[in-house]
């Protein structure tokens, strides 16, 4: 049974919002210099590679944020090290635990990585390490093609919307921020993150994004030995087409600010985490106990992975680091209701890491120096008042 609950918040203006969000984007975004170095950075692990006899044939492939357009300046590196195989049988995690001590071996002789990581016994093993050159966090990993498809996958969504895009660097930026982007400390990792900006977006009213089953309907864990991006490309531009087609005319106006400050309401409210699923690829909550595949183990916030069901992309949530995420986006969320809004310096704290607070206070002292009060964008002037009506639809 489908209950839906309106929230109707009071907020003041949110010119501020929006004008802080844009500041935070323009020094999160990368820009082409940022692109080079992690191509170069690419070609750095790539010649590593050639110089270990029992790699040699093996393609370097990325994939993650920078594949899917999302990443931010800071953000790190993922790398597929794609070993051929002549057979349809998935290499053995030995033999990617095998070939990862290899690597690691290389990178270290060759003096191009420090503060290496070996992780083999991850559910992915992966190196993690930080290239001395260009000053990037890379993650490596062996034949990643799940990785590379939901990639991909992403990058389509990308194109749908630009809101989303920068829902998802302006979310993850705050999450970090807030010391909920972590999940070897059980909180949620960047994929989870992405979900929840879907899964919102999915839920506005008229809806920007689908259900992800009307996008790629495919599980790409049956995909393991080869990755054919031209056929993932073709099943999602034709699907977009259609949604794009069905929606002429329908298109979702609300402004970025008001996305933003909703994302935060949206997990609000009585559902109980520990029998719900967040499912963006139905576009909705779903009840646990209505698909047996999700009963195999407990969780303590479920968030369905749209591309390789029925596993749970913030399967590393803790009980008590739950009860902390949900805390940060409480007081969000409360925060924008209470008057956030109206303090540029109490906006920066809530939704910046100190690295990007820090520029943010240089580029306002900058106005402030150099413009003429009148045209002071940070001026926290009391301006219209709107009504934002928030909905929340639970199963």
């Amino acid at each position: 049974m489908r209950k839906v609950f309106r929230m109707v918040f009071r907020v003041h203006s949110f010119e501020l919002l929006k004008a802080c969000i844009e500041d935070i984007l323009s020094t999160i975004k990368p820009g082409e210099d940022d692109q080079k170095k992690r191509s170069y950075a690419i070609q750095e692990l790539a010649d590593s590679i050639y110089s270990v006899g029992a790699l040699r044939g093996a393609t370097v492939k990325p994939f993650g944020s920078f594949v899917s357009n999302l990443y931010a300046k800071s953000g790190d590196l993922d790398v597929s090290v794609d070993l051929w195989s002549s057979s349809r049988i998935p290499i053995s995690k030995k033999k990617k635990q095998n070939a990862l001590r290899e690597l690691r071996r290389a990178l270290q002789i060759r003096g191009v990585a420090r503060s290496v990581e070996f992780i083999p016994n991850a559910r992915v093993p992966i190196i993690q390490y930080m290239s001395n050159q260009f000053d990037i966090s890379c993650d490596i990993s062996i034949n990643n093609y799940p990785g590379q498809i939901k990639s991909r996958i992403f990058y389509w969504i990308n194109t749908i919307d630009e809101r989303f895009g920068d829902m998802v660097l302006l979310v993850k930026e705050w999450a970090k921020s807030q010391n909920i982007n972590d999940p070897k400390n059980g909180t949620l990792n960047s994929y989870s993150l992405c979900l929840l900006v879907i899964f919102c977006l999915q839920n506005c009213e008229p809806a920007i994004l689908p259900p992800l089953k009307e996008i790629y309907d495919g599980n790409v864990a049956e995909e393991t030995v080869f990755y054919d991006e031209k056929h993932v490309d073709e099943i999602c531009v034709a699907n977009i087409s259609r949604f794009l087609r069905q929606n002429m005319g329908q298109r979702n106006q609300t402004s970025l600010p008001r996305l933003f400050a909703s994302f935060f309401s949206q997990f609000l409210g009585s559902w109980d985490r520990s029998s719900t699923v967040i499912s963006t690829y139905m576009g909705r909550f779903e009840r646990i106990q209505d698909n047996p595949s999700w009963l195999v183990k407990p969780y303590s916030l479920f968030v369905e992975d749209p591309f390789e069901r029925p596993d749970n992309a913030a399967r590393a949530v803790g009980a008590e680091e739950l009860e902390y995420i949900e805390r940060a986006f409480n007081y969000m969320s409360g925060r924008i209701v209470g008057g956030a809004l109206d303090d540029r310096d109490e906006l920066v704290s809530l939704l910046c890491t100190p690295s990007v607070g820090s520029i943010l206070g240089g580029i306002r002292a900058n106005r402030c120096t150099n413009m003429p009060s009148s045209c002071q964008l940070y001026s926290p002037v009391a301006a219209n008042q709107y009504d934002m009506d928030l909905f929340m639809i639970l199963t």
